[in-house]
């Protein structure tokens, strides 16, 4: 027989059956594999989903995670039962996106709350890219609100979807379980900045997760042990007895797993209880830039003058219905003071006072103990960013044609009862609170309290005669409160109240400048109105060790009904520009932040008396502040301005750009540790390709037993120095390494050159032979021989057409063989 026939009937079976390399048939999925491992996953994205309850703290929530997992499971089932494609899967699982996106995640837009709709398919799309930057950028929780559930219900199909197709496909089932701790941490990442059973949630999804491991590795050991003894079958059909050490292995891989457990359990619970974990953590939402700036806005109480000006004071500038009587309006709280203004947050903005976040939902007030409010608004000639609203706010809820948009652009600032309207809000504009407006102590109780512990931004300019007044206020009395009431009682006893508008009243500068303050308190009358003693006021009970903050607002006379409810809450209350009004609040230990109003009673205002003619420097401390007036207006005017005239990027395009960046950084980290090992695996294809490409045939068959030669170096093993092909197929055992160093040799050997047809016979007989070297091995092993470099440093092989011709054809000169 010819060598060209020999090779052919040869390589013939290398490919086909009997050689333990021909396609393996997908075996059947057994029901309770299939059930065990949805059972498992169910445990696990149960305990993972967990984590989103502190986002929603809606039914919404439970009823998404719930149909979402059965649903992303029944499409990973079918997948594995029918033998899906990754693209089927895929289909599959964009029509389940796209037919329980809207019922789920944006509920509000389904048609009788279960049909998608148009406006619904619209947000569901669009929050899938925008959604995570919104669901960071606002208050918690958020329930239902727009499509901010979408993040969510990507999360829980896509984990759904793969980690079960992944249990039950895959040869690496075991990274099904990695798929609810991903999700486990990406609802920590999204969630609030404060920990939410940490220790029980983390605890329970390891136990479950471990317990799903150890389950899966016990079947697949039984599984190959039942295998085993089908082959070990005699040949008279009675079952071979299977050794004692594979029985126990099961037992032996439950008690290590139940250490294990151990171990981690009394380690997390001695750490919980020694080192508990902090009462705050960086999350997203306390790293991401807050897309509401305060300080980009004047200081409205820079305004308040113009409220009182002819025109504006008997102006009605918003309507309230459920006010009560001697209720307060909060405008702004301003707790930053620079010398010029009182202004809301600080120069950081990330700090409490300045991080401003939108409000889907509601807050939860309960822990305040005050008077539940509702308030209707409806504005009139009011205008600004700045919202009108009462005491610490629940829920807000806008109508009008406006109502959408004014939902969109509302921030609220728990922190400083602070509420605003990025584009503004406008004569028309309508809206509903509800709020909790907290007990507040009488003025005997004033003088009993003690600083609290709330920190506000330090007063960086503060007037040396500010501290020359209160120590004359203070002396000789004792207390944090009876000083502070001291501090109280000297402002209204010593100020007066003159607005300096009309011509009978006397002279009084607007403006809380650090020297109109100094004015204030230096001129032989103190003459000012709520704005300079409010400021004034905050900058003493600063001295005293408060933390102290001033409110800009209005102050509207609501008018009894005589009965015992002195408030009606279907009356409707004008407030105009004559009730603007600015008040102290100060932080007490026994009842939190404290409304005093420092301001005198309007009484008559004294004569001044002449000063002595020698006086000189009198005149002159006040011409400076009137040219320093229009200095500060000039400096705020550019923080209105400039603001506007930058073209911001659209926000999807710098969602787009960021996420951009944070991938082409993740990718180039990734590319430059993994580089080395591209390099070696990119060198291993381009030997193989050159030989497999070679132009001689019988060059190509040298080059194939060169390559599954390399392929049994790189997976461990160790031929013998200058071995021949059938020393070498006999280092690795088996049937057909011998098989295809035979058909090497008499390729090498033969009388005629081998055919194309023959070596690419060979070719396919390398591929199997190479890929069945790692067919017992670990993954972690198959990867070290993937990226191994031994077979580049071997001396002894003749992998070159040249050294292979020239041994070849000495053998044959000689007569010898290899």
């Amino acid at each position: 027989m010819s060598a060209v026939a020999e090779v052919a009937e040869v390589a013939a079976p290398l490919a086909g059956a009997g050689t333990g390399l021909r396609p393996r048939r997908a075996p059947r999925i057994r029901v309770g594999f299939v059930v065990a491992n949805t059972l498992f996953l169910w445990l696990t994205m149960g305990i993972a989903s967990a984590a989103l309850w502190p986002i929603y703290q809606s039914p919404a929530i439970v009823l998404l995670v719930v149909v979402t997992t059965v649903a992303g499971s029944a499409i990973a089932i079918l997948g594995a039962v029918f033998r899906w494609s990754s693209a089927i899967v895929f289909i599959a699982t964009v029509a389940a996106f796209l037919i329980l996106g809207v019922p789920l995640a944006v509920p509000l837009q389904a048609l009788y709350g279960v049909l998608p709709t148009l406006d619904g398919l619209w947000q569901l799309v669009s929050s899938v890219a925008l959604g995570w930057k919104q669901l960071v950028t606002i208050t918690l929780p958020v329930g239902n609100y727009q499509g901010l559930l979408v993040p969510a219900f990507v999360l829980v199909l896509l984990v759904s979807v793969t980690c079960l197709s992944t249990a039950l496909r895959s040869r690496r089932g075991a990274l099904a379980a990695v798929g609810p701790v991903v999700l486990f941490v990406v609802a920590t990442m999204l969630g609030p900045d404060y920990a939410s059973w940490p220790f029980v949630l983390s605890t329970a999804l390891l136990v479950a997760s471990l317990v799903w491991l150890i389950w899966r590795r016990w079947y697949a050991r039984r599984a190959a042990i039942r295998a085993l003894a089908v082959e070990a079958r005699s040949a008279d059909g009675t079952q071979a007895v299977v050794p004692s050490e594979h029985r126990l292995f099961g037992v032996r891989t439950i008690v290590a797993a139940t250490l294990i457990l151990a171990i981690a359990s009394a380690a997390g619970v001695t750490a919980a209880t020694f080192a508990p974990p902090a009462g705050t953590r960086e999350v997203l939402r306390t790293s991401v830039e807050q897309p509401f700036d305060p300080r980009e806005y004047v200081s409205p109480l820079s305004g308040f003058r113009r409220y009182l000006q002819p025109g504006s004071a008997d102006e009605t500038l918003f309507t309230v219905a459920g006010l009560p009587e001697g209720a307060r309006i909060r405008i702004a709280t301003l707790d930053s003071y620079d010398g010029i203004v009182y202004s809301v947050g600080s120069s950081e903005v990330t700090s409490e006072s300045g991080d401003f976040t939108r409000v889907p939902y509601r807050f939860d007030q309960s822990a305040l103990t005050g008077e539940q409010v509702a308030l209707d608004v409806t504005v009139d000639a009011y205008e600004g960013v700045w919202v009108p609203s009462i005491g610490q706010l629940e829920t807000v809820e806008f109508g009008g044609s406006r109502a959408t948009t004014l939902r969109d652009e509302f921030y609220y600032n728990d922190t400083v009862a602070t509420a605003a309207v990025v584009g503004g809000i406008e004569s028309g504009d309508r809206y509903r609170i509800t709020a909790v407006v907290p007990d507040q102590p009488s003025e005997s109780q004033l003088a009993a309290v003690t600083p609290g512990a709330e920190i506000v931004p330090e007063i960086s300019v503060l007037p040396d005669e500010t501290r020359v007044v209160l120590d004359r206020y203070v002396e000789g009395v004792s207390g944090a409160g009876n000083r502070l009431a001291a501090m109280l009682d000297g402002l209204r006893t010593e100020g007066y109240v003159s607005h300096g508008i009309s011509a009978d009243e006397p002279a009084s500068r607007s403006g809380h400048s650090a020297d109109r303050i100094t004015q204030l308190l230096t001129d032989q009358r103190m003459i000012g109105d709520a704005e300079q003693y409010a400021v004034t006021a905050a900058l003493m009970a600063s001295e005293l060790g408060f933390a102290s903050r001033v409110v800009f607002g209005f102050v509207p006379d609501v008018a009894s009904d005589g009965s015992s409810d002195a408030t009606s809450t279907t009356t409707a209350t004008a407030v105009t520009g004559a009730s603007v009004s600015a008040w102290l609040e100060v932080d007490t230990a026994e009842y939190g932040w404290v409304a005093v109003d420092p301001t005198p009673e309007v009484r008559e205002i004294p004569e001044e008396v002449p000063e002595v003619p020698t006086s000189v420097s009198r005149p002159q401390s006040v011409i400076p502040p009137r040219t320093t007036e229009p200095e500060r207006q000039i400096e705020q005017s550019p923080q209105e301005t400039t603001q506007d005239d930058q073209d911001d990027l659209p926000e999807w395009l710098a969602i787009a750009l960021v996420v951009a960046q944070i991938a082409g950084w993740a990718a180039l980290t990734i590319a430059v540790l993994v580089s080395p090992f591209l390099v070696i695996i990119g060198a291993k294809l381009r030997r193989r390709r050159r030989r497999r490409r070679a132009a001689d045939p019988l060059a190509r068959i040298s080059g194939g037993w060169d390559e599954y030669r390399d392929a049994i170096v790189d997976h461990g093993g160790t031929p013998p120095f200058a071995a021949t092909r059938r020393e070498v197929a006999a280092s690795v055992g088996g049937t057909q390494p011998a098989i295809l160093a035979a058909i090497a040799d008499r390729a090498m050997f033969a009388p005629r050159a081998p055919s194309d047809e023959e070596a690419d016979k060979v070719w396919k007989a390398v591929t199997e032979l190479s890929a069945h070297l790692g067919s017992g091995a670990t993954r972690w092993q198959r990867l070290k021989a993937r990226v191994s470099t031994r077979s580049f440093g071997r001396r002894d092989r003749l992998d070159t057409l040249d050294g292979g011709g020239r041994r070849s054809r000495q053998a044959k000169r000689q007569g010898a063989t290899p």
